[in-house]
């Protein structure tokens, strides 16, 4: 079995390998190099503590040699966060030869296998040259396991898969793969300004929209000294969470009191709300410019709450000088929490806080607010002022992951 296998066996060092598969990157034409320089970028600064050794777009899949220093649970945790990686496994490069795919491959499921009892091997084959095909490498190295393991076949629905790759530069073997988070990675849509509120909603349309490949910087609204500090807490703990996507952010942090009492001394009642939305969307487009980015995300759901009726929103959305992406606003609460849970902002999000809409807020605000009586209502406040005096005065908190000191 090894004769023919001489001349392909590469002198490799056993390296550890990230093999990370593309999601929506293997669909791409042409332009796939721009998403797969992007992907790199974005691991180089997700392990910028750890000096990786290498790093290569092979196919349909992403090889990152790991040093020897980087943990195992560091790799796996990490490597969730990747936007554009459908799943990943690690893995270990062997000589191409049977011998040593065999030797592997055992010691894998050996120390993978936990308590399986079914498992299935694996194989793609891209070097050609390699004499043996795909089914035959499984045969030889599923009964290698069987014997050795006493495991049962399934090639269905096996409870360990054992994957074998074989590149030109070695065989590449893993047991089992851990699920990525898909997507596109991160910076290759643009960049985008989350309103960050503090609540359930915000994160989770932040994270959907790194989802889609867009790098985003976060601003927060809040009304301290009128209320606790609690907000800002909230806000700069759950940007600088989210901030593990994508490895570096700016949050925001807006006063937005003053802007509520002139409000509240100059404006009916009713209205109220609908005016505070609308200045933020204005503070937000100008500090988004600043930044630059091109589109505001929010957290918004349609009918969740007052502002957020198709009239108060077409009427708020006016305000805003750039588009305005809405990716939670056909999912219902339960949905959202949901999502919240599995990105595990939920229990941050619930900690009690005063949120800026909550202070003056009249017992019945208008929800189908006209355009025209709101811009008679603008008409009598300093809206140029109060928008110059809140960039102003805005505060910048620098996130970066992993942390200098890590």
């Amino acid at each position: 079995m090894n004769e023919r296998t001489d001349n392909l066996t590469v002198a490799c060092d056993q390296g550890r390998f990230l093999v990370g598969r593309y999601h929506e990157i293997g669909l791409k034409g042409n332009n796939r190099w721009r998403f797969v320089n992007e992907l790199k970028r974005n691991v180089r600064s997700l392990f910028a503590d750890y000096p990786l050794i290498a790093i290569r777009g092979e196919g349909r899949r992403l090889m990152v040699e790991l040093p020897a220093m980087l943990p195992d649970e560091v790799i796996c945790s990490r490597a969730r966060w990747i936007f554009g990686l459908q799943n990943f496994s690690l893995s270990r490069r062997v000589p191409l030869t049977m011998e040593a795919i065999v030797e592997s491959a055992v010691a894998a499921a050996r120390s993978a296998g936990g308590g399986a009892r079914s498992f299935r091997v694996s194989t793609r084959r891209t070097e050609k040259r390699f004499p043996l095909g795909s089914m035959q490498i499984d045969r030889v190295v599923g009964a290698a396991i069987a014997a050795d393991r006493g495991l049962k076949v399934d090639l269905e629905n096996p409870e360990l898969v054992v994957a074998i790759e074989i590149l030109p530069d070695g065989a590449y073997l893993s047991a089992g793969k851990l699920p990525g988070a898909g997507g596109l990675p991160v910076g290759v849509t643009g960049r985008g300004l989350v309103l960050l509120s503090g609540g359930i909603d915000s994160p989770v349309a932040a994270y959907r929209m790194m989802r889609r490949g867009l790098r985003l910087d976060f601003v927060h609204f809040h009304s301290y000294p009128l209320v606790s500090d609690a907000s800002r807490e909230k806000a700069r703990e759950l940007a600088a969470h989210l901030t593990r996507y994508q490895a570096r952010s700016t949050l925001l942090l807006v006063p937005f009191a003053p802007a509520q009492r002139v409000i509240v001394a100059g404006a009916a009642r009713p209205l109220r709300v609908v005016l505070y939305r609308r200045l933020m969307l204005r503070i937000a487009s100008a500090l988004a410019r600043q930044c630059g980015a091109q589109a505001l995300v929010t957290g918004e759901s349609l009918g969740q709450v007052a502002s957020q009726t198709l009239e108060n929103m077409t009427v708020i959305e006016q305000a805003a000088s750039l588009p305005i992406f809405r990716p939670l606003v056909g999912m219902d609460k339960n949905e959202i929490v949901d999502q919240a849970r599995r990105l595990e902002t939920f229990e941050t999000s619930i900690l009690p806080d005063q949120d800026c809409c909550s202070l003056f807020v009249p017992a019945h605000p208008e929800t189908r607010a006209r355009l025209e009586q709101v811009i008679a209502a603008e008409a009598a406040l300093p809206v140029d002022q109060i928008v110059q005096d809140a960039v102003r005065q805005t505060e910048a908190v620098r996130n970066v992951f992993p942390s200098r000191s890590a």
